[in-house]
Parts: structure tokens; C-alpha cells; sequence
């Protein structure tokens, strides 16, 4: 979706304010896997509008900011916007960063004419004809006609080269003229100079939204560098306060926050709907601000994060509720998603793809992977690491794409740890949810301008390893249990089951107003069978046996597991009297605890 698109739903839902991030491709391995994480975070527990995206002078971080667009479009659950910027540019590289954008299905372009190259004082042109943003603008728009949206950047003090901040303002509306949607505006201080800006805006015939960007102080160098840099203006009381806690890091950030807080009620209480915020890469200082102006977008539209560039996709198997990103990547190329029932899983429009290699860990990652998950010798050592997950004294494991449990997991915690000392490794789970609302912060879900006076519903479920002797236990007490539904299958495809061939159980499902009923996620038997077990067996070996050497111990644990257990699927039919937990009190207490 285009983010002028997305600016208008929001006003047509009354769903103001709203904000955005930008963030910029760091330079080394080790934070841009920081980064991912960090944007993961902050998409999912903030919800931002749209993540903007910094491109380097001359197309010097090309590759980067392409790749990380991409990555930002697919698995965020945002919008991106990529800069393109002019500077030391050749319209060859422009028509390359436009091609492979759209490729990616990223389809916002911040349109910059770019700083001066280093050691230069004054900006030159690189490509004829292409002297200032609007060129670019215009250009964009010729090429590929409204398949993007544009962006701009708008200067509240006038640009540095400006003679005026009038003749300043004037140029920005040749850029709205030629084709730009919005506008961004650089880093300010002064919230009446930003009103003032606005005003003047308007007067001229420049009616699209303009965004006000907002700079926490993160350090007292770093802010007046910027500011310097920016030649931007600072209300005296702020130099002051500086000046006073300059030698306290922490009180600068502090302060920094503090100030940010103060400028953005003052902007959202004139009636400006939208923040962009520059984070330079951190965190911390715009989650308060962002938590402290109460503009957070909690809610899920389902139950599974869903990427950007695929809104109308709405049903997935639950198997892969904690490895989303291993989903999207293959069903990368299918051309259409199930937007209503789960379609028949043996069609080759839904061919799943998997290349089953081993996961491709540095050697410092493995490092910090063994020192997280030890050195496991005995089937113990292996719930121990189950365990710690699940106490929260490790991050991760090799199932979980995120780190720490899910809200909803935390409901049925207890119940999870009880399985995992009996040798019952989890690895998925819901709790049973019955006609709750939509908005509950739980597991609330629903569509963006619909969730008001809609419920939502879940099957009790888990999917665990186990060992053969465990399982026919298992089974043997579950088939005392008519509303118990179940499956197994070991590496071989070897298969226990109570359901039936071809059934597909809707998992979770919600009750709208105004919509037929929507079954977000399912359990489909022959996908849990085929792809999800090659899958979830292989990360025994590929995965976390990678960070073993193959003579060791360890690795042969590993190994031993994958190739004796079974994966097994249980879930309780009953989702309003149904109790998966006091089951398996009944099985655990025909079972030794390790």
C-alpha cells in the first residue's frame, strides 16, 4: 500500500495520530542483525505507519538499503519508504534502485536531491537534467506513473542554500506539483516555527499532509553536531538545560525525551495528525516518547504477523505461528494468498517451498548460542533449555523466531513448563479462547476499521516432541477423550492420528460486524505432515546441531532426537469446557519426570 493511502484510511477510520520511524543501514554484519531485531521490536510493540529507510550519498549504501527494504516490507509488518537521493548518482544506478524496488514490492520513494559529496561546499548535479528533487519527482512520475508513492522533504527554517524561507516554500510546492504525495520535514526545535511553516503552506496551495520530524536528543555532542550541521534553530531554555547535565548521559537522554514529549502535544493539540521520528538507530528514548504520548498501535489484524505487501492474505497453517518469517520465505512466490477458506493443500498453487539447508551461523553467533543453550548430553539436559526458555533465563530457541513467549503463551506458561519436564519439548501452543473481544490485548485481533464489536475464538492446542514410549502413553489416555483430536509423525513419515484424511480444523476464528466469519489460522493435517515436519524435525540437526562440531556429544544428542522422536499435534475441540491441561495432568502422572 502507498503511504498517502495508508494516511488517508487512517483519516477515513479516525484512527489519528499516527507515526513513523526511519532508521539507516548500519555498516557491519553484527548490527544490521541487531537492527533487524530492533525494527521487529518496534514495529510489533509500537505499530508504527510506515518505516522510512536512509540511502547513502552517491547509492554507496545501494545494496544495503535495498535489501533491507525489502526485509523491512516482508517481515515487519510496515510499510517502508526508501530514500533515493541524487547526489553523486548516475541515472542508470536510478533506474536500478526503482526496478529492483519495485521487484521487492516496495512502492514508497522519499525523493531527495541529496547534501553536498564530502569536501564539497556546494552541491553539482551528476545527471543532466536531475539538479533538484522535484527533477527526480518528476521523473519518477514518467517512468512508472503512480505505482509509487512519493515523498519529500520540507525545511521549517528554509533550506541552508535558500536565500528565504518563502522562496523555500515555493520551491517545495514544485515538488507537490510534480507529482509528490507528502511531505517530511527536517529536524526542528521551534513547534511555532513548524506551525508558522505549515500555515505558509497552505496559504500557497501545498494542501498534502506534512509530517513534522522529530529528533530526540540522544547526547549532548550528538545534538549540537546536528543542530550545527541542520543550522537549526534551538529555544534557549533547551541550550540551558544542556549546558546544566551536559556530563550526565543519562539525564541528557532524559531531558531529551522530556523535551520531544512536550513538542509533539504541542503539534498533535494544533492539529497535526502525524510524527516522523529519526531514531539514528535506537530505541529506547522514542518508545517513551511514543508510550508517553499514548499513540500506540496495539492490536493485531491477525493472529500471525502479516507482511506489507500481502493485505489480502488472511488464513495460514498455525504450525508456523512461531516461525513466520520461514513461512513468508516459502510461500515467496505464490501469486495469490487464501483470503477466505483454506484452499485444498495438495494444489500447486499452494506448493510449498523448502531448501532445508543448515542455518548460517558466524562464528560468534555460535558462540552465543552455546553459551545460551549449553552443552546438552542427556534428554534432562534437553528440557533444561526447554525450561529456561520458558523462564525467561534464555531468549530463544531454534523454533522461535522471536525471543520470549507471546503474550498469549504466558496464559498456559505453567501448563507448558509441566509438559517440558516430562520430556514433552514444546515448540506451539494457544490457549482456548472463547468469545473474546476483539480488542482484548491478549488475543485481541481483527480487521484495523472493524475490531469494534467483533470476538474472537481458539482451540486449545500443543505441538510437542516426544519420545515413542511417551506417545503410545499419550494416546492411549487421549482416545478416552472424544473432543481430543490428535496426530504424530516421526522423521520417517510414519503417522498416528485420531482425524480424519482431508479434514482442515479452523484454529482461531472471529466474528465481525459486517463480515463473514474469519478463520485466520487452521490445522491442515497433510501440510503438517509433509512440510511442517520436514521442517520442524530439521531444526534439530540444522539449526541447533550447527552450533555443535559433528563429533561432539551434543550433536549426536541432537541428532538421536530427530531421528526417534515423533512431532505431535493435540488440540481440544471443546473451546468453551475443554481442558488440554487437566488431560495431561492424567498423562504426565502415567509418565516419569526427567
Amino acid at each position: 500500500m502507498k503511504i498517502i493511502e495508508a494516511i488517508e484510511k487512517c483519516k477515513d477510520d479516525g484512527t489519528f495520530p499516527f507515526f513513523s520511524l526511519e532508521f539507516f543501514p548500519p555498516k557491519t554484519e553484527e548490527a544490521l542483525f541487531n537492527l533487524h531485531q530492533r525494527i521487529e521490536r518496534m514495529s510489533q510493540s509500537l505499530g508504527p505507519l510506515f518505516i522510512d529507510l536512509t540511502w547513502g550519498a552517491g547509492g554507496s549504501t545501494f545494496k544495503e538499503s535495498l535489501e533491507l527494504s525489502s526485509w523491512i516490507e516482508q517481515y515487519s509488518g510496515c510499510e517502508v519508504m526508501m530514500h533515493l537521493t541524487l547526489t553523486n548518482i548516475s541515472l542508470d544506478i536510478i533506474d536500478q534502485a526503482l526496478s529492483k524496488a519495485k521487484e521487492a514490492g516496495i512502492c514508497n520513494i522519499l525523493a531527495l536531491r541529496g547534501d553536498p559529496p564530502r569536501g564539497q561546499e556546494r552541491w553539482t548535479h551528476s545527471v543532466e537534467n536531475f539538479q533538484y528533487a522535484r527533477d527526480l519527482v518528476r521523473y519518477i512520475r514518467e517512468k512508472h506513473g503512480n505505482y509509487f508513492g512519493i515523498c519529500v522533504a520540507g525545511y521549517p527554517e528554509g533550506h541552508t542554500e535558500c536565500s528565504d524561507i518563502d522562496t523555500d516554500i515555493a520551491n517545495l510546492k514544485s515538488k507537490v506539483d510534480a507529482g509528490a504525495d507528502f511531505i517530511i520535514t527536517q529536524l526542528f526545535y521551534d513547534v511555532d516555527m513548524f506551525l508558522k511553516f505549515v500555515s505558509k503552506c497552505r496559504e500557497i496551495g501545498i494542501n498534502c499532509p506534512i509530517l513534522p520530524g522529530i529528533m530526540p536528543i540522544q547526547s549532548y555532542q550528538g545534538f549540537h553536531r546536528m543542530v550545527s550541521m541542520c543550522k537549526v534553530s534551538v529555544p534557549q531554555y533547551i541550550l540551558d538545560k544542556l549546558e546544566e547535565i551536559k556530563s550526565d548521559d543519562d539525564q541528557v537522554k532524559a531531558f531529551g525525551v522530556e523535551v520531544a514529549v512536550q513538542m509533539c502535544k504541542k503539534l498533535l493539540a494544533n492539529g497535526i495528525q502525524g510524527l516522523h521520528f529519526y531514531t539514528l538507530n535506537l530505541e529506547r528514548s522514542v518508545t517513551k516518547i511514543i508510550q508517553e504520548l499514548k499513540v500506540v498501535k496495539l492490536g493485531r489484524e491477525a493472529p500471525w504477523l502479516r507482511p506489507a505487501n500481502r493485505n489480502q492474505e488472511w488464513v495460514r497453517p498455525i504450525n508456523w505461528s512461531k516461525r513466520p518469517k520461514s513461512y513468508i520465505e516459502r510461500t515467496t512466490n505464490w501469486d495469490d494468498y487464501p483470503n477466505g477458506r483454506w484452499s485444498d493443500s495438495r494444489s500447486p498453487a499452494y506448493g510449498f517451498s523448502f531448501s532445508g539447508t543448515n542455518a548460517n551461523y558466524t562464528n560468534k553467533q555460535k558462540e552465543a548460542l552455546r553459551a545460551m543453550w549449553g552443552h546438552p548430553l542427556t534428554i534432562k539436559d534437553l528440557s533444561t533449555v526447554f525450561l529456561n526458555f520458558l523462564n525467561g533465563q534464555i531468549s530463544r530457541l531454534p523454533w522461535f523466531e522471536e525471543q520470549g513467549l507471546q503474550t498469549e503463551t504466558l496464559m498456559i506458561k505453567d501448563f507448558l513448563i509441566n509438559l517440558n519436564q516430562y520430556g514433552l519439548f514444546t515448540i506451539n501452543s494457544q490457549p482456548k479462547v472463547n468469545c473474546a473481544s476483539a480488542s482484548d490485548p491478549k488475543v485481541g485481533w481483527g480487521p484495523r476499521n472493524g475490531r469494534k464489536g467483533g470476538y474472537v475464538y481458539q482451540r486449545e492446542y500443543i505441538e510437542f516432541f516426544c519420545s515413542r514410549d511417551s506417545l503410545n502413553v499419550i494416546t492411549t489416555i487421549l482416545n478416552n477423550y472424544p473432543t481430543i483430536s490428535y496426530i504424530a509423525v516421526n522423521i520417517l513419515g510414519e503417522e498416528i492420528s485420531n482425524i480424519t484424511e482431508g479434514d482442515v480444523i479452523a484454529m482461531t476464528w472471529g466474528i465481525f460486524p459486517n463480515r463473514e466469519v474469519l478463520q485466520p489460522t487452521i490445522l491442515d493435517p497433510y501440510i503438517f505432515k509433509t512440510w511442517w515436519k520436514d521442517e520442524a524435525f530439521g531444526v534439530w540437526a540444522n539449526e541447533w546441531g550447527e552450533v555443535y562440531t559433528r563429533d561432539s556429544e551434543s550433536f549426536a544428542l541432537l541428532q538421536n532426537v530427530k531421528s526417534s522422536y515423533y512431532l505431535v499435534n493435540v488440540l481440544e475441540n471443546d473451546f468453551v469446557e475443554g481442558n488440554l491441561e487437566k488431560v495431561f495432568t492424567e498423562v504426565l502422572g502415567s509418565l516419569t519426570r526427567l
